[in-house]
């Protein structure tokens, strides 16, 4: 949800210091991911301290170079290096751990990937498309906001993969986690409490 508001933020605004509200929340927002996904094979209700030291490190590292060089390019490497983790992670455990999980993990991978393919071609292509979409009725200019895409999809694919990471922790907690749809659209993750012997 802070990814969200700063969005919201800086979008309506389009200031600095509101891109700043819509960048670093990625960033904080993917460390919580990484830890999620490399805590979720334990029982114990304990703390990884080791792990969460080199994370918020990261995050603080990244926050004070990005304020001081404002180069968004070092901002996508840092925020590209976390999803990276976090995909390798991901495949990690629907290749080896829960190989029945490859439709859940393959399609939040997809969603998310598709997002920021177009992501790129609206960073790229921004001029030429602008001007492809003053030719086209607004329909259809409307539909081709990719930067717009890559919010929806990028948030859809994000959504998919905690679903993915809380089926994997319910699982191992031998809880009975099903994703059912909703209205045969909406995924959504019940679990019921492990059978009692």
């Amino acid at each position: 949800s802070a990814v969200g508001l700063g969005s919201w933020c800086f979008h309506m605004t389009l200031k600095y210091e509101m891109q700043l509200l819509d960048e670093l929340p990625m960033i904080y927002s993917c460390c919580v991911f990484v830890y999620c996904l490399y805590e979720c094979f334990k029982y114990k209700n304990t703390v990884n301290y080791p792990l969460l030291f080199l994370l918020i490190t990261y995050s603080f590292v990244v926050s004070i170079v990005y304020l001081n060089l404002k180069e968004p390019v070092f901002h996508q490497i840092m925020y590209g290096t976390l999803v990276s983790i976090i995909v390798l992670r991901s495949v990690y455990i629907v290749l080896w751990v829960y190989p029945w999980l490859r439709g859940l993990g393959y399609t939040s991978l997809t969603v998310f990937l598709m997002g920021f393919f177009l992501w790129n071609v609206d960073n790229i292509f921004c001029d030429k498309l602008r001007a492809l979409r003053e030719k086209m009725p607004p329909v259809v200019g409307a539909v081709t906001q990719f930067h717009a895409w890559w919010h929806i999809l990028t948030g859809l694919g994000s959504y998919l993969h905690i679903l993915l990471s809380l089926y994997t922790r319910t699982l191992f907690l031998k809880h009975r986690p099903k994703v059912k749809f909703v209205f045969g659209i909406w995924p959504v993750l019940l679990v019921e409490p492990p059978k009692k012997l």
